[in-house]
């Protein structure tokens, strides 16, 4: 096969992974990112494309002549990029706009459940919070209230007391996350661990790509407000290979199918969010994409080429491709937060030494960089680094990880001490 162009979207740590990842395969002739960061730059040409311009990316693709567009980011898919690209004639890993409901509507998604019966929570969908208040009483304590778009990972509240649920629909139907929460979704709260299993599709045929635990919550102990992922290792013991393959045949299997026959075949990442209860595995959330930041810990354990499987999915030629296959280590990412994260981020504090060798086994993802006019790093986000490791077990992987991070300074920065605290503690 001639060497490719690839034109990867996105600007996060997500994307650095993916970047980092595509560089290495012999396939990959030309690397362009738009919008990139300063960690991506390393490894590819960077446009100042935002993710969000559909035109202006189909533009760059046809300009720079790719053979391949890989989507990081959901929010691309919600404007329809790969609808755009489809309609010059270049491949996308990702997929239309309909098909990416599955995350950018949890509205779309439960009812979606529901017409397939796949496992998932009891729920309701509400604009009105006398409604929705009503549907409360039909639940126990704690409440899971949802706003229905895309929230950045943060549109997800745990409520302990029936006045906590109350204010936080209030809170999202009055406007806190703007459109996104013009419709809140309440579920029955699921008893169990999560964990996140990922398969790659092409509409038609779905392979398994891993499995991952992450950590939501900002602070040690699984204490204080949701983010967009605070940390993640991979492979989670607590996801045995039963569990694997009832979630596969009972959610993973149905849903690239089911998609397909309603006329939005699945394309890209279909990333399951599982509640591994005593029942078994039930739906939590899909999400479109690869997740922040459990795509770096894959990126890290995948031993093939990546590039060959996101071109067969692009091009509807999945069933012939190589499967993918994975080291044996075990993997792990930190998150580095800018101070105030995730309600009010401080940016622009300096970073240090982010850029210094730290061995084979460790690499520091940007997620959230600029450099200022003297070449400095600086903070750009709320997830400012993804400090990431292999090891030949959990503890050896957290152990590099953590040495890493305590040499790299940030300005106000923070980070959780006990990520892969539950299957350490097992071990």
């Amino acid at each position: 096969m001639e060497k490719l162009t690839i034109l990867l979207v996105g600007s996060g740590g997500r994307e650095h992974a993916l970047a980092w990842k595509i560089a290495q395969s012999p396939l990959c002739g030309r690397l362009v990112a738009a919008p990139g960061n300063p960690g991506i730059e390393a490894v590819a040409e960077l446009r100042a494309v935002k993710a969000t311009d559909a035109d202006g990316l189909v533009a760059l693709a046809r300009e720079i002549g790719a053979d391949l567009v890989v989507v990081g980011p959901e929010s691309a898919l919600e404007v329809g990029l790969a609808d755009k690209l489809a309609t010059v004639g270049v491949p996308c890993f990702g997929g239309s706009q309909r098909a990416a409901q599955l995350e950018t509507s949890k509205a779309f998604t439960k009812d979606f459940c529901q017409r397939h019966g796949l496992p998932t929570a009891a729920y309701g969908v509400f604009e009105d919070a006398g409604a929705a208040g009503a549907f409360l009483d039909t639940l126990e304590a704690p409440f899971v209230i949802k706003a229905d778009g895309l929230a950045a990972g943060k549109g997800v509240v745990i409520a302990q007391t029936r006045a906590d649920a109350d204010a936080a629909v209030l809170d999202m139907l009055g406007g806190r996350f703007g459109s996104a929460g013009a419709r809140v979704v309440i579920e029955a709260f699921m008893h169990g661990e999560e964990a996140s299993l990922f398969a790659l599709s092409d509409g038609k045929t779905a392979v398994l790509f891993g499995a991952v635990q992450d950590h939501k919550r900002a602070y040690d102990g699984d204490e204080g407000p949701n983010t967009g992922g605070m940390g993640a290792y991979s492979p989670p013991a607590v996801l045995t290979q039963a569990l694997i393959d009832q979630a596969w045949r009972e959610l993973i299997v149905p849903t690239v199918e089911g998609m397909a026959a309603e006329g939005n075949p699945y394309v890209g990442v279909l990333y399951a969010g599982l509640m591994l209860t005593p029942t078994g595995p039930k739906l939590v959330e899909y999400n479109a994409r690869f997740g922040d930041p459990e795509c770096q810990t894959l990126m890290l354990r995948l031993d093939s080429d990546i590039v060959p499987i996101l071109l067969a999915c692009a091009k509807g030629e999945l069933a012939s491709a190589e499967p993918p296959k994975w080291r044996e280590e075990a993997a792990i990412c930190v998150v580095l937060a800018a101070e105030g994260y995730p309600d009010a981020p401080k940016t622009g504090g300096l970073i240090q030494d982010a850029e210094a060798d730290f061995g084979v086994e460790a690499v520091v993802f940007h997620a959230g960089t600029t450099r200022d006019a003297e070449g400095n790093l600086r903070a750009s986000g709320g997830r400012v680094l993804n400090v990431c490791a292999l090891g030949a077990t959990l503890h050896e992987a957290r152990d590099v990880a953590y040495a890493a991070l305590g040499a790299i300074s940030l300005e106000g920065g923070f980070y959780r001490s006990d990520i892969g605290w539950r299957a350490l503690k097992q071990s």
